[in-house]
């Protein structure tokens, strides 16, 4: 299993009572799985997401990745697992305007200690392998929605990532968009990638091998 959650919680507290988002989440996903994780609006699904990818450190329970137990790590282990393990496509892109194509898929590589010259043959790789050699040196303001999410994709992929979380990825992009979206991500997912999407969209949950359901936070059986 490269993720294995037990018991997972998250509560908010006001005063004396708790509203839960999350309750007793176990779940398991294999190495190269492409799972999509659905619900009504409100059930918990970003949430849990934003568990799995570290961003959310407020919960109780047991969650391994690989072998590490995360739930016992303090924050500085955590992010260095974050960098190594996943790569996270958001639903609005989260791209910084005032960079280019090419610098935007530069600063994720520039965390890392890789020299600059193998940095410019990795943007490089990366922009041919998502046909956008020619949109390199333009702004996000200059493309199309849908272009953005590649490039939003691409940046998330830039470090080769063993994991890509996904929040409804294709939220904001037509329906011709959105199936480019999703064919690159069953691509990257053939070629050994595991994906965890959210999406309340049923044709593009089909892309992935099945379907966890959340309802009021618990997984519905």
């Amino acid at each position: 299993m490269i993720i294995s959650l037990r018991n997972i919680e998250k509560y908010f507290e006001h005063g004396p009572t708790k509203t839960f988002v999350l309750r007793r989440i176990n779940a398991d996903i294999k190495e190269g799985e492409f799972v999509s994780i659905m619900g009504p609006s409100g059930a918990g699904k970003s949430t849990l997401l934003h568990v799995l990818g570290m961003h959310d450190s407020s919960w109780t329970g047991e969650y391994h990745l690989a072998d590490h137990p995360i739930h016992k790590l303090n924050k500085k282990v955590r992010m260095e697992l974050y960098k190594q393990y996943f790569g996270f496509v958001f639903q609005s892109y989260h791209l910084l305007d005032s960079l280019t194509v090419y610098e935007n898929l530069d600063i994720p590589l520039s965390y890392r200690n890789i020299k600059k010259s193998e940095r410019e043959s990795i943007v490089a790789d990366v922009l041919d392998r998502f046909q956008m050699v020619g949109k390199k040196d333009l702004f996000p303001n200059q493309l199309s929605g849908g272009q953005q999410q590649l490039v939003a994709i691409a940046r998330a992929v830039v470090a080769s990532p063993k994991i890509i979380l996904a929040d409804e990825p294709t939220g904001n992009l037509h329906s011709s968009q959105g199936k480019e979206i999703m064919e690159m991500f069953k691509k990257l997912n053939e070629q050994g990638t595991t994906i965890i999407q959210v999406t309340h969209n049923e044709r593009n949950a089909e892309y992935g091998h099945r379907v966890i359901n959340l309802e009021d936070g618990w997984i519905a059986a």
